[in-house]
């Protein structure tokens, strides 16, 4: 998932818009464990249009309200469905990483994984050059698939 290849030196300018999803089944756990990499300065650009409030993703002090903005719009723009069952993602936090952020969720009560429908539009109304990499895991059987705008609609099957 390193993104770092993307970055000119001595610079913060990336020249490709592309956000990650990884989404992995955790049999034991019964659960899906999902994972969302956004480069930092477009997300704090996103949510700023979005939400019309000051965005700082670094600033410590506001770390749990810029939590409920991450969460918030992750939710509106990634959406899961398992074996025909739409999924709640349950937020669990956010975190940077070299240049971008990570937003962590999880669904529960996911047993097996036979078919993964996911609608992913992260950033597609900021960006028209946007794509979507998403990787799904299931049994140790990793599939992954890119979406570019304005695709945001995907089935995996297992």
């Amino acid at each position: 998932m390193a993104a770092s290849c993307l970055l000119p030196a001595g610079g913060n300018v990336h020249p490709i818009f592309v956000s990650i999803v990884e989404i992995e089944h955790n049999a034991s756990e019964k659960t899906l464990e999902v994972s969302c990499k956004i480069f930092t300065d477009d997300f704090e650009k996103a949510l700023r249009d979005t939400y019309k409030t000051h965005v700082d993703l670094l600033e410590p002090k506001s770390h749990e309200a810029m939590g409920k903005l991450v969460s918030d719009y992750v939710k509106k723009h990634l959406s899961l469905q398992v074996n025909g069952k739409a999924c709640t993602l349950q937020y669990k936090g956010y975190e940077q990483i070299e240049e971008a952020i990570y937003s962590y969720y999880q669904v529960d009560d996911v047993a097996t994984v036979k078919k993964i429908s996911v609608k992913d539009n992260i950033l597609y109304e900021f960006k028209p050059e946007q794509m979507q990499l998403l990787h799904v895991t299931v049994n140790g059987n990793r599939k992954s698939t890119k979406l570019q705008n304005p695709e945001d609609n995907v089935s995996i099957e297992f």
